[in-house]
Formats: structure tokens, C-alpha cells, sequence
């Protein structure tokens, strides 16, 4: 009857280490492992955190809402650009009025000096009617000429106030240029730490739809 038990036990034995061969699930104790072709299991993925995959979403859409913010700003720019490439335009045609006026003013001074001294070489040839004739001419020029001296001067200030102006707001594009350009380089930083921190990082689908839930919530209050 042993003789009959002990090949049983053997069979049983030698059937069981089979099981355990061809078994692809079986765990293996690596200090005793007797499977020619242990199974590694892999390594759980780390999720995000409903707090990190908040933070992460909040920082998107910030990105996103300064992205669009740059883009008006931009065409406010452009806007502003514009404008003043028209001004620009005006006040040049200002500025060569004025230079008009100011070449006009030399040259009529230097007739009206030129008359004057015409008049004094030959006051001695001439009769008292045509002299004071001469005189009562070249008096009316020269209150002419004060009067188109006012003028200029009026001119000249007007010009001088659309230049200064007109400078300020070129002062003010620079400064709105500058002022896009900081926030486009910071933009750029915001995008680059999202990447950084949160693409392609996994987490739960379930933990995104709650937090949108939750932000849909408090944008309806």
C-alpha cells in the first residue's frame, strides 16, 4: 500500500509545480523564486491630486484669459499706431506751413528794409505830394508786417502745442509697446511653468469633472 501512496504523492507534487509554471499570474518570492519566467508588475501611476489638478486648471484658464487680454491690448495698440501716423501727418503739414510763414516774414522784412532805404536815397528828388505818398506807403507795409509778425508768432504757438502733444502721445505708445511686451514675456513664463508642472501629467477623470462642476457652480452665483 506505501508503494502505492509514494508515486501518488509524486504525481501530486510534480502537478502542483506545474500549475505554478504555467500560471503567468503567479507571484514570485525572489528569494526563492523557482519560476523560470517570473512576472514583474508594473508600477502604479502617480495621479495628480484634486489640488494639483485644481491649481493646474485655474492656471490654464488664467493663461488663456491673459492671452486674450494681450490680443485687445495689441489692436488697442495698433489702433492707437494708426492714429498717430495720421496726426503725424497733420503735424507736418503744420510744421512746413509755419516754415512757409517764418521764409515769408524774412523775406518780406528784407523788401521792406530795402524800400526804406530806397526811399531815404531819393527823399531829396522828390516833390512833398509823392514823398508823403512814398512815406504813407511804406508806413502802411510796415503795419502790415507787424501784423504778419503776430501772426507767425500766433502760428508758432499753435505748432508748438500740436508738437508737444503730439510727442507726449508718441511717449505714450512707447510706454503702451513697453507695457505689452513685459506682459507678453510674463505670459510666456505663466505657459511655460503650466508645461512644466501640469501637461501630460495624469490624474483622475472624475477629480476634472468635479472641479468643473465646482467652477460652473460659482460662476452661476
Amino acid at each position: 500500500m506505501k508503494r502505492i501512496l509514494l508515486p501518488l504523492a509524486l504525481m501530486v507534487a510534480v502537478s502542483t509545480q506545474a500549475q505554478v509554471i504555467n500560471n503567468p499570474k503567479a507571484k514570485v518570492d525572489p528569494k526563492n523564486n523557482k519560476v523560470s519566467n517570473p512576472v514583474v508588475e508594473k508600477p502604479k501611476v502617480k495621479l495628480m491630486t484634486r489640488d494639483e489638478l485644481r491649481a493646474c486648471i485655474d492656471q490654464q484658464e488664467a493663461n488663456t484669459k491673459e492671452a486674450e487680454a494681450i490680443k485687445a491690448e495689441q489692436a488697442a495698440y495698433k489702433a492707437n499706431a494708426d492714429k498717430l501716423k495720421a496726426e503725424k501727418v497733420t503735424v507736418e503739414a503744420g510744421e512746413a506751413a509755419l516754415g512757409k510763414q517764418v521764409t515769408d516774414v524774412k523775406a518780406e522784412k528784407e523788401a521792406i528794409l530795402a524800400s526804406y532805404e530806397a526811399l531815404k536815397a531819393e527823399a531829396p528828388k522828390l516833390d512833398k505830394a509823392e514823398l508823403k505818398a512814398r512815406n504813407d506807403a511804406y508806413t502802411a507795409r510796415t503795419t502790415a508786417f507787424g501784423t504778419m509778425i503776430d501772426a507767425v508768432k500766433a502760428a508758432d504757438a499753435e505748432q508748438a502745442a500740436k508738437r508737444k502733444a503730439f510727442a507726449e502721445k508718441v511717449d505714450a505708445l512707447d510706454a503702451q509697446f513697453k507695457s505689452i511686451e513685459d506682459r507678453t514675456e510674463k505670459h510666456f513664463d505663466a505657459n511655460d511653468k503650466w508645461k512644466a508642472e501640469c501637461q501630460n501629467k495624469p490624474y483622475d477623470e472624475n477629480d476634472e469633472k468635479a472641479i468643473r462642476k465646482e467652477k460652473a457652480a460659482a460662476a452661476g452665483k
